[in-house]
C-alpha cells in the first residue's frame, strides 16, 4: 500500500517550506544531539530523529496539516522547521518553529513563520493558532512577539510548564 501525501511547497523571498525527505536526516540528526534541542522535545538518538521525521510526514497524513522542513531556496539544505502541530495532548492546534544550528538571527524564523501563519489561515482553518513555548526559550518569545502573538495564559505541554502564546489572525495570503 502505498499513501500519497498532499504537502503543500511555499516559497519566500529566500525560502522554501517543503516536506521533510530521509535524506534530511543527517541534519535533524544533528541538530537533536545538541542541548539546544531541548525546546523541541530534544536531545534524540539519530533512529528517534528519524522518527521526528516519519512523525511529521504522520501528522500531514493525519490531520491534513504539519510541519514543513524550511530550506535554503538555492540549495535546498535544510535550515529548520515550521508549521503546524495538533498531535494527541495538545489543546489546539500550534504554530511552531525552529532553526537548526547555524542559521539563527538571520530572520529565516520570521520568514518563514510569517509565510506558514498565512498559508494555516487561508488554507487549514486556523486563523490565530497558538505557540507553546517554554519560558527560558527567550528566543522564540521574543519572535513570538514580533509576529504579534501575546501571552494569554501560563500552560503545559507534554508535562512541561509552558506559557501559551497567541497569534493575532493572519491575513489571507
Amino acid at each position: 500500500m502505498s499513501l500519497t501525501l498532499n504537502i503543500p511547497v511555499i516559497e519566500t523571498e529566500r525560502l522554501r517550506l517543503r516536506a521533510h525527505r530521509e535524506g534530511d536526516l543527517d541534519v535533524i540528526a544533528a541538530f537533536f544531539a545538541d542541548d539546544r534541542s531541548a525546546f523541541v522535545g530534544g536531545p534524540k538518538n539519530r533512529a528517534e530523529s528519524w522518527r521526528v521525521i516519519s512523525g511529521a510526514l504522520g501528522h500531514w497524513a493525519l490531520r491534513g496539516y504539519g510541519m514543513w522542513l524550511v530550506a535554503d531556496k538555492t540549495t535546498d539544505a535544510p535550515i529548520g522547521g515550521v508549521g503546524f502541530l495538533n498531535p494527541e495532548g495538545w489543546d489546539e492546534a500550534e504554530l511552531g518553529w525552529h532553526m537548526f544550528n547555524g542559521h539563527e538571527g538571520k530572520g529565516y524564523a520570521y520568514e518563514a513563520t510569517v509565510a506558514a501563519k498565512s498559508y494555516g489561515a487561508t488554507h487549514f482553518g486556523i486563523p490565530a493558532p497558538i505557540s507553546y513555548i517554554a519560558p527560558a526559550n527567550t528566543r522564540s518569545v521574543a519572535l513570538a512577539k514580533r509576529l504579534g502573538a501575546t501571552y494569554e495564559c501560563d500552560g503545559e505541554v507534554l508535562g512541561n510548564a509552558c506559557h501559551i502564546y497567541r497569534h493575532s489572525k493572519a491575513e489571507a495570503a
